[in-house]
């Protein structure tokens, strides 16, 4: 947790020296949902997101070198370079982006779940997606094809109250939205999304769930972003109060004093920790600095083409 927020710093830190141009939206303040998860689910689950990805692409496993660079534009990022910070991914840590179309993961990891459930393997699929994208239609459709075929799909709602700059509230009268489940006969809870340990209890339930040929969950994971929606956002739609509030439910503060008032780490290897996550960051930054740019001929590799495509002619 403690590297997703230092590593999320830095990159806002980048982005005002305009080291890292392009869209950025940072994580800072949810990394108990991306802690929580990665504890509950097995290295070789597969795991589908949005565009804040960067917290959970680092958890699933992914380098903080290959993230930093890909940031950058770099040659040695995770997707070339060519992807930038809404679309992280890797098919070694079966990590499926990173994707900038609202909502338009759903229907994607429903497919990924449906693939494993055809190859006949345990594996479970984390579908996630923000509040805002919540009401896009594809999530019903989705949300009844998954129940009708019991696909191994864990649908996550990390709902950080702010669509962009609009509130839950001014997008549907019902604010909670785990309720959407109950249409399709799919099990939905509400899990508080600044505590790890609740949200590690509600996905290794959902995924156990999931392998054991039950159907697909629905949890909304109530959490919450400290900065605004975007690099851009100044987020003026909220108030200082409001925010403080949430700071006071620092999900990394209530880990550090789990473990502090339990003796689970000394002081002394509190404070190693930080200057190895410390360090980490510094070297992905530097290998992101001393990394090539793609060369030119990276323009035209990676593009799909049919060849047989009938309506485009010479």
């Amino acid at each position: 947790m403690l590297l997703l927020r230092r590593f999320e710093e830095k990159a806002g830190q980048l982005y005002g020296m305009q080291k890292i141009r392009g869209f950025c939206h940072l994580y800072i303040g949810q990394e108990a949902v991306a802690a929580g998860m990665m504890t509950a689910i097995r290295p070789d689950d597969n795991l589908i997101t949005a565009y804040r990805d960067h917290g959970l692409a680092i958890a699933k496993g992914m380098t903080s070198n290959e993230c930093m660079a890909e940031l950058y534009g770099k040659a040695t990022g995770c997707t070339k370079g060519k992807g930038g910070s809404m679309h992280f991914f890797s098919k070694e840590k079966r990590f499926f982006g990173g994707h900038g179309i609202v909502g338009g993961q759903i229907g994607l990891g429903a497919g990924i779940a449906f693939a494993d459930q055809y190859n006949g393997n345990d594996r479970a699929t984390i579908c996630m997606f923000g509040d805002g994208a919540a009401r896009q239609g594809l999530l019903h459709e989705t949300f009844n094809m998954a129940v009708l075929w019991q696909l191994p799909v864990v649908f996550i709602c990390e709902n950080n109250y702010y669509a962009m700059g609009t509130s839950v509230g001014r997008t549907a009268k019902q604010t909670d939205i785990y309720p959407l489940a109950d249409a399709y006969g799919m099990p939905g809870d509400s899990v508080d999304g600044m505590s790890c340990e609740e949200v590690h209890n509600a996905i290794d339930r959902a995924v156990r769930r999931a392998r054991e040929g039950g159907g697909p969950t629905f949890l909304e994971i109530k959490t919450y972003r400290y900065r605004g929606h975007s690099m851009s956002d100044p987020a003026k739609y909220r108030t200082k109060e409001e925010v403080e509030e949430y700071k006071e439910k620092d999900p990394i503060n209530q880990v550090l004093k789990v473990i502090t008032e339990n003796n689970y780490a000394t002081q002394e290897q509190i404070e190693q920790i930080n200057e190895k996550v410390r360090m980490e960051v510094e070297e992905c930054v530097r290998f992101a600095e001393e990394s090539p740019w793609p060369d030119d001929s990276e323009l035209y590799k990676d593009i799909y083409a049919d060849t047989d495509y009938p309506y485009i002619t010479d």
